[in-house]
């Protein structure tokens, strides 16, 4: 009897070990957290946001376990009201008729805009009319899914909080893919300065390097099946499609359906269309970072592939509805697959050596596409030499090809020309040779090169490369049509007819989402004031708003502690203390504290 009670004693004490080692490590943290805090609260800032996310997620995850199936059947009967009635009714209403108001209010300043939502309703009506099955949609995962994706837009592009909140992130992942250098620097020497292979395509295997380490850590699974779920419960569409279509946020378009993998040789045809149609429309994490290095907006192209999660799914059930039960519909614990590694320090080898090919496949892919271009090109000059026309190319061609659909995402006239050659390029070629495209037309501008030159537009608008960055930023091009056919039909061989038989569709599919993210992007962004440039070629009108908040904008950059100094972006302006003074004399600002 001793003996069997001391082996029961055993469990007890060892579990009791590891809530005080808890405990301990909990009270060590804590104390960590205030120091830091008190010591610099603006250097803390991140340390701040990542401790409440894990609070709040622990917290949750907590009350799940514990109380979840309280909640949920204290719940069961409300939420089953509200999805029928006013969901149904009250819902549609309310969001139709603020969507009337918030168009007739804020395009009133900018009409432009509305040519952005003429946009989303044009290939909305033309999917509709291509639908595989017309009278077999269901609405609700439309409606819902751009409900969603114009929420995210709102918050990402409208909202300060949301604005601060992306900007930050996007600084934090190009701080973060800068540590690549350290790696590469080692291993190249000086050639990552100006060699695109030593520069970008080392970011992928360290990125890919992390993404391994998060899904060890159960981090990335966590992630998605959250956002997954947000989009089931909404949305009415299966647990298996969906969290395929929320994989994709974070992975490409092979990886995202092996967390389905046991799934997919039951899976219907419009859940497999949904599937690969989530893969075409996003862009994989790894492959992320290397745009961020070419210059791209991170913050726009984090914000593109979080909006393109529901719009795909919404998109795909208009473009191929439902017309079968679905096996997993009523499925509550879809598994989601995982890897085999024992610890970190084998996660993070072999997401580096995973990657070797994905970065092999970029680089061939590049040299053999620009050479392809190049020869097309020269092949086309040729040709259209004998009737007299030698300066016919290819981006000529999608220039005109494309031009309407960038004029309707809310393209200027004169730019729509150069944001159709970047469309063009990215479906027929491919988005990493657009992108170093549009990277090539925002260093331009930056660098202050004259807008045109000869016949050729050098740089576009911040709100054409703003719109552009959400156009390109998914994998449907023609080149990934085989990737995709031969990497779910290596999962799922049975499948194989029905994949080659939807791709095509589903690449279409793909391409009309980034289209419309960037239609919703056209909708909401406003750029930002060009102050130098009103200062320079305006009189200083006290009654121009624009004047007036320019003003205000340059003294809140201002320090006056005896000498007159400006922070920010006014600190590098040349003429700003002229800029300044006239500030000071117009438009009745002058008893502004740093005017005196």
């Amino acid at each position: 009897d001793t003996d069997s009670d001391q082996l029961k004693n055993v469990p007890q004490s060892t579990e009791n070990g590891i809530d005080n080692e808890a405990f301990e490590m909990g009270v060590g943290y804590v104390a960590y957290f205030i120091a830091a805090c008190v010591l610099d609260f603006q250097r803390a800032t991140a340390l701040v946001v990542l401790t409440i996310l894990a609070v709040v997620a622990t917290s949750y995850e907590l009350l799940m376990k514990y109380k979840g199936e309280s909640i949920s059947h204290f719940l069961k009967p409300a939420v089953r009201y509200v999805l029928l009635l006013v969901f149904c009714r009250v819902f549609i209403l309310a969001v139709v008729v603020l969507l009337v108001l918030w168009l007739v209010l804020d395009t009133s300043k900018r009409p432009e805009q509305l040519i952005s939502f003429g946009g989303v309703c044009m290939f909305i009506v033309l999917l509709y009319l291509f639908s595989a099955h017309r009278s077999m949609i269901s609405w609700r995962p439309v409606f819902w899914g751009l409900g969603m994706e114009f929420c995210i837009g709102l918050f990402v592009i409208r909202t300060e909080p949301g604005l601060i909140a992306f900007d930050w992130l996007g600084k934090q992942v190009q701080v973060f893919l800068d540590y690549t250098k350290e790696g590469s620097s080692f291993v190249f020497g000086d050639l990552i300065a100006n060699i695109f292979a030593f520069q970008a395509l080392p970011i992928v295997v360290f990125f890919s390097s992390v993404m391994s380490i998060l899904y060890f850590l159960g981090i990335m699974q966590w992630l998605i099946l959250k956002i997954s779920w947000v989009m089931e419960i909404t949305m009415g569409t299966s647990p298996t499609e969906t969290l395929s279509v929320a994989g994709n946020i974070f992975v490409g378009q092979t990886e995202a359906p092996l967390l389905i993998r046991p799934y997919l040789k039951e899976m219907t045809k419009s859940e497999i269309h949904a599937v690969m149609t989530g893969g075409f429309a996003t862009i994989a994490g790894s492959v992320m970072g290397a745009f961020i290095s070419f210059g791209i907006d991170a913050s726009s192209l984090i914000s593109a592939s979080v909006m393109a999660a529901p719009c795909a799914l919404a998109i795909s059930k208009l473009s191929y509805p439902e017309t079968e039960e679905s096996a997993f519909k009523a499925e509550k614990n879809i598994k989601v697959a995982c890897g085999d590694e024992q610890n970190i320090l084998e996660a993070a080898s072999s997401g580096a050596s995973a990657s070797i090919g994905l970065v092999a496949n970029i680089a061939a892919n590049l040299i053999a596409f620009l050479a392809i271009l190049a020869f097309i090109n020269q092949a086309l000059s040729w040709l259209g030499g004998m009737v007299g026309y030698p300066e016919i190319t290819f981006q000529l061609i999608c220039s005109y090809v494309f031009m309407p659909v960038a004029f309707m995402m809310g393209i200027p006239y004169d730019e729509s020309f150069t944001v159709a050659e970047l469309i063009g390029t990215k479906v027929f070629l491919n988005e990493f040779v657009a992108y170093e495209k549009l990277s090539e037309l925002k260093s331009n501008r930056l660098n202050g090169m004259d807008e045109v030159i000869g016949d050729e537009r050098q740089w576009i608008s911040v709100r054409s490369e703003i719109i552009s960055t959400y156009a390109l930023c998914g994998f449907a091009n023609f080149s990934s049509l085989g990737i995709v056919i031969g990497g779910l039909s290596s999962i799922s061989p049975s499948r194989r007819s029905d994949i080659s038989s939807l791709v095509l569709r589903a690449m279409v599919t793909g391409t009309c989402v980034s289209l419309i993210n960037a239609c919703v992007a056209g909708l909401l962004f406003v750029p930002p004031l060009d102050c130098v440039g009103i200062f320079r070629g305006s009189a200083f009108n006290a009654t121009d708003l624009n004047i007036q908040q320019c003003c205000q904008d340059l003294f809140q950059s201002t320090v006056n502690n005896g000498n007159i100094t400006f922070e920010g972006q006014w600190s590098s302006i040349p003429n700003v203390t002229l800029f300044f003074s006239k500030c000071c004399q117009c438009c009745g600002l002058s008893d502004v504290p740093v005017c005196l």
